[in-house]
């Protein structure tokens, strides 16, 4: 995942920890309902980074420059060892990393077949933007995992270099080029509505993580917690639009 930009009260957990996210592993995954929850987000964690390093090294292609190209490379190799980290941890658990993934590949593969990018700046607009979005939605589940889950999965969505990188280029771009902007908070806007949109049909279609999310397994989250959940998460795609000079 290519963000450091956390929603700003994305912490909205409990001051201190309790229920399942004061246990452990061991402890937690007592629960056959909470393992299952935890194996197909570490699915979906695993799918999206491989996709991630896919990306990011066909976007190295478009590269304008052999120092871009460079830097792309050295991301995607960052995102694979994402992937390597969460497929780890799967068989480590006793599961089959492949057959985790599985249910995940027609949703993210569409996504990225919608969103694909027709030139070099779209692409690190929807790495920006698209990915961030995906890790806000990982960070909010998290503070409500088992220690040893919740600790993986932070590290796996730190910020690759992307970030910056994104910003530095789409705001030379804008600089070159005002009309530019225009064009890109367009793309910008169309990426939040179908990350949300292929968000919600994941969680949906199974049901360890919707009940995780609406407080069966995770304690602490009910309905009116998602609305405000999905409400930090707009909030933080706002900020990064600024930072990228566009408008949101």
């Amino acid at each position: 995942m290519t963000s450091s930009d956390k929603p700003e009260n994305a912490s909205a957990a409990p001051s201190g920890p309790t229920g399942v996210a004061a246990q452990d592993w061991a402890q937690a995954s007592a629960d056959p309902q909470y393992r299952a929850a935890v194996v197909d987000l570490l699915g979906a964690l695993a799918y999206g980074e491989l996709a991630a390093f896919e990306r990011l090294a066909e976007d190295a292609k478009l590269a304008p420059t052999l120092a871009d190209k460079a830097e792309l490379a050295k991301m995607a190799s960052a995102e694979f060892h994402h992937f390597e980290r969460l497929r780890d941890r799967l068989t480590e658990i006793g599961e089959e990393p492949t057959a985790a993934m599985d249910p995940f590949v027609a949703a993210l593969d569409g996504f990225h077949r919608q969103t694909a990018p027709s030139d070099w700046l779209e692409g690190l607009v929807k790495a920006y933007v698209g990915d961030s979005i995906a890790s806000d939605f990982y960070r909010e589940v998290a503070a409500r995992l088992d220690s040893d889950t919740r600790e993986l999965v932070l590290a796996v969505l730190d910020d690759t270099g992307h970030a910056g990188f994104a910003v530095e280029k789409v705001r030379a771009a804008i600089d070159a080029d005002p009309r530019v902007g225009g064009r890109l908070a367009l793309w910008a806007r169309r990426l939040m509505g179908e990350a949300l949109s292929q968000s919600q049909r994941v969680v949906a279609e199974r049901d360890a993580l919707s009940t995780m999310l609406v407080g069966g397994v995770a304690d602490g989250f009910d309905l009116a917690e998602v609305g405000r959940m999905f409400s930090r998460i707009t909030e933080a795609h706002t900020k990064r639009m600024s930072a990228l000079g566009l408008a949101a």
